[in-house]
């Protein structure tokens, strides 16, 4: 199954993912990419820290945006062309992180939505904040 295509998305649709951040995610995300730093897995130092804590990686809440834009807005299919990321605040082990997709601008003659990527915590805190660029696929729903 496809996600959208470019004749089925407008200007303002959205779409959101929630993700509670357990400390295994954090700790997964490091195996994955490799990113061992202190400040994430490592409470001893991390209280040392601005934060007085462990923190989770930027790109973990980061990768939510990934989810919205590839599971749900467009969806699958979506190739995801670009993103733009500033960090505002910190995710701790045990925040609720929402990843919301909200379309922006449509560019039927190339293939191309560009969105507004924002990701707040429980508190409603923005964490991260950025712009994405994203080719829809060109199948439509339902099509393999």
């Amino acid at each position: 199954m496809l996600g959208k295509t470019i004749q089925e998305i407008q200007v303002n649709d959205s779409a959101s993912f929630s993700k509670t951040i357990t400390e295994g995610d954090i700790y997964q995300y490091a195996g994955v990419t490799g990113d061992f730093n202190p400040a994430h897995v490592n409470e001893v130092f991390a209280r040392q820290t601005l934060f007085k804590t462990r923190i989770a990686h930027g790109m973990l809440s980061a990768g939510l945006i990934s989810t919205v834009l590839g599971m749900y807005l467009p969806g699958p299919g979506t190739i995801y062309l670009e993103q733009h990321l500033s960090f505002k605040a910190p995710v701790r082990i045990g925040d609720t992180v929402t990843a919301t997709a909200r379309v922006i601008s449509v560019d039927t003659a190339k293939n191309r939505i560009r969105l507004e990527t924002v990701c707040t915590n429980q508190d409603g805190t923005v964490v991260l904040s950025g712009e994405a660029l994203v080719m829809p696929p060109k199948g439509g729903r339902g099509q393999q």
